[in-house]
């Protein structure tokens, strides 16, 4: 099993910067990626950026967010940090960071984050 911590959330105005981090513990051995996504009030839970645990570091990003914000290894393999630029109001929502390991995927709490237009 993996546990997941988020930081970082907070009140920003449009057009702002955050950076969120995530740091992974327990079997990280077993993680294929992990990743950013968001939940927005009354809609779905939506992919906002993954790093992969390979070779390449392959990410993918949500259409919303390309060229806006970077997910990145942080200190550790296990940690993984998103920098948004440029935040936007419709960006407001909770951010949860997550494992994909090859028999499940584990979840952190979130982390709130709200952009004032």
């Amino acid at each position: 099993q993996v546990q997941l911590v988020e930081s970082g959330g907070g009140l920003v105005q449009a057009g702002e910067s955050l950076r969120l981090s995530c740091v992974a513990s327990g079997n990280t051995d077993s993680i294929i990626y992990m990743g950013w996504y968001r939940q927005a009030p009354g809609k779905e839970r939506e992919m906002v950026a993954i790093l992969y645990n390979n070779v390449d570091s392959d990410s993918r990003y949500g259409d919303s967010v390309k060229g806006r914000f970077v997910i990145s290894r942080g200190d550790t393999d296990n940690t993984r940090d998103l920098q948004m630029n440029n935040l936007r109001p419709e960006d407001t929502a909770v951010y949860y960071c997550k494992a994909r390991s090859r028999n499940d995927s584990s979840w952190g709490r979130g982390t709130q984050v709200t952009v004032s237009s």
